[in-house]
């Protein structure tokens, strides 16, 4: 039997659009005995409130009967949002329909609000149905995503829907899934579905989908386990891809896996290029536009940008200060030189000097502080947003994971942007992915790289006059925001108690800004923007701390 698994890149809320590829990757399978495509296909993932408008959801149905016409002779399993019509519960389900020569039946996902997924609990109702599909002589157990993501006694689901589903006895286990990326879930997740292969002892097939909606970045994967619980085949990372296997593949004796999962920082890379690519091309939108510092975090992102969307799609504009130093502006030129895009230089000093006198009745005789600091970074923005309107070009922003941490950025300033690129990778994960990219030849100028980081907006300023050295800072947020630890057990892991304190403190007095900043591509087990914390309320830091005698 020939199995097809079709992982594609879907749009949400482009269902004619989704609609053409589906058709499309099910007639250049004519002759396979069923195609797979991944959960809500259709519509696209995640929909989020599109779904509480019947429009939308009469847009989904008849989508379904356009495919069911076009490929009357195809056997197809789709996902894609259903009414309830039981009248109890939520008004959908998230479902896979199997449509084949005017036959239709309709599989329904039982483990809902699981992880990313936790906006389903809002749309759709769960459900325990017997999902069957008989494939001629086959019995096929269908799941969709999270279905099957209890394998070890997670405490947020209840079960494996294979423990019900195994009482049919079905000769193989289809997986239909919308999993998005973060750098460990590649691992994870074939851990995962192997563990769910060896209880079970039935084949399982994986069909995941690929490219990026917003912050939500998919890397597909899409894989085969055979009865020994090894992948016997596999689907590219981050690429759409139509592929055809026998189910002989499935009783291979293989013992090793056919999948190679690349290092953490290619998928970062690979990731951000994604997520870059599609927030543009979804949108229709073709230009972007980032200041360029010759800092690192700049010229990450603007090399990023280049491999997303082209050389000559991205400007660069230098805003040099008074404070800024020649080897930051030459580096910067030497980026944009070596990608080939165009920059134009902006000096700040008149536009910052203008402000200074405009307060200077109000500040008197005030020392230089912070606020001036801020001025020269809002004054950049301003420059920035008015190319940006001018132009048409989107406005990048450059922040790393450790700046929004503990709020080492100007609200209204260097974290303006319609796109936090780099906001989920922390600095010392920066220096990886410049390195990454320079392992052939030099594009970012080692310069960069190795020069002290430094705002530069005061004379002999470095980020290690506010912050802690970045490898400490990192580790200590990674306890702390990954990990979920407490500072007491940070502590007791050897770090400095009163530099515990003050990170803490930090991360957790700056919430309000990290609310207002641009979508953040998610490329990490925990992105801010999915770690919902309040922004008033009492400081909890000190609660978990030791107190001295």
């Amino acid at each position: 039997m020939k199995i097809t698994l079709a992982q594609l890149n879907y749009t949400i809320g482009d269902i004619d659009g989704n609609v053409k590829k589906i058709i499309a990757a099910a007639k250049d399978s004519k002759g396979s005995s069923l195609v797979i495509f991944s959960e809500l296909a259709v519509c696209g993932c995640p929909p989020y409130g599109l779904l509480q408008y019947d429009s939308f959801i009469d847009s989904c149905e008849k989508a379904l009967d356009e495919i069911a016409e076009q490929c009357k002779d195809i056997p197809v399993l789709v996902g894609v949002p259903v009414r309830n019509n039981t009248g109890n519960g939520k008004p959908l389900f998230n479902a896979a329909v199997y449509m084949f020569n005017g036959q239709r039946q309709i599989f329904k996902k039982s483990q809902i609000g699981y992880g990313e997924d936790v906006y389903e609990k809002d749309y759709f109702e769960p459900s325990d149905e017997d999902n069957i599909l008989q494939l001629g002589c086959q019995k096929i157990a269908v799941t969709i995503g999270s279905d099957l993501y209890n394998v070890g006694g997670d405490e947020f689901l209840m079960c494996n829907r294979m423990d019900a589903l195994i009482k049919s006895d079905p000769d193989l286990i289809i997986n239909m899934s919308a999993d998005s990326f973060d750098y460990t879930r590649a691992s994870w997740r074939r851990e995962c579905l192997r563990q769910t292969v060896l209880k079970f002892e039935r084949p399982l097939i994986f069909v995941n989908q690929v490219g990026a909606n917003t912050d939500l970045i998919y890397d597909g994967g899409s894989m085969l386990f055979g009865y020994m619980a090894y992948v016997v085949d596999s689907l590219p990372f981050f690429d759409s891809c139509v592929k055809h296997v026998s189910t002989e593949l499935l009783i291979s004796m293989k013992k090793e896996d056919n999948q190679l999962i690349p290092s953490k920082i290619e998928l970062i890379y690979n990731a951000l290029v994604t997520g870059l690519r599609d927030f543009f091309l979804k949108q229709g939108l073709k230009k972007a536009v980032l200041g360029l510092s010759g800092g690192l975090d700049s010229a990450l992102v603007m090399t990023l940008a280049v491999e997303a969307i082209g050389a000559d799609n991205v400007t660069a504009v230098l805003l040099p200060s008074q404070f800024s130093t020649d080897h930051s502006v030459n580096d910067a030129e030497a980026l944009a030189l070596k990608l080939g895009s165009p920059h134009i230089t902006v000096p700040i000093k008149s536009v910052f000097d203008a402000f200074e006198n405009i307060l200077k009745p109000v500040f008197k005789d005030r020392p230089f502080d912070v606020t001036e600091e801020n001025l020269q970074a809002r004054c950049r923005a301003v420059i920035l947003m008015a190319v940006s309107n001018k132009f048409g070009n989107i406005l990048l922003n450059t922040s790393n994971k450790s700046e929004a941490s503990v709020g080492y950025g100007t609200l209204y300033g260097d974290l303006c942007g319609s796109l936090s690129v780099i906001g989920d990778v922390y600095k010392t994960e920066a220096y990886e992915l410049a390195r990454w990219i320079n392992r052939n030849e030099e594009i970012i100028p080692w310069h960069t790289i190795e020069k002290v980081p430094s705002a530069e907006l005061r004379p002999g300023q470095q980020d290690t006059d506010s912050l802690p050295d970045y490898p400490v800072l990192d580790a200590i947020l990674y306890q702390y925001v990954e990990s979920s630890k407490s500072a007491k057990d940070i502590i007791a892991a050897g770090y400095d108690e009163v530099l515990v304190e003050k990170v803490l403190n930090m991360v957790n007095r700056n919430e309000f800004k990290r609310q207002q900043v641009a979508p953040v591509l998610k490329v990490s087990p925990k992105p801010f923007g999915k770690r919902l914390m309040p922004v008033v309320g009492k400081n909890i830091v000190p609660m978990f701390l030791f107190t001295h005698s």
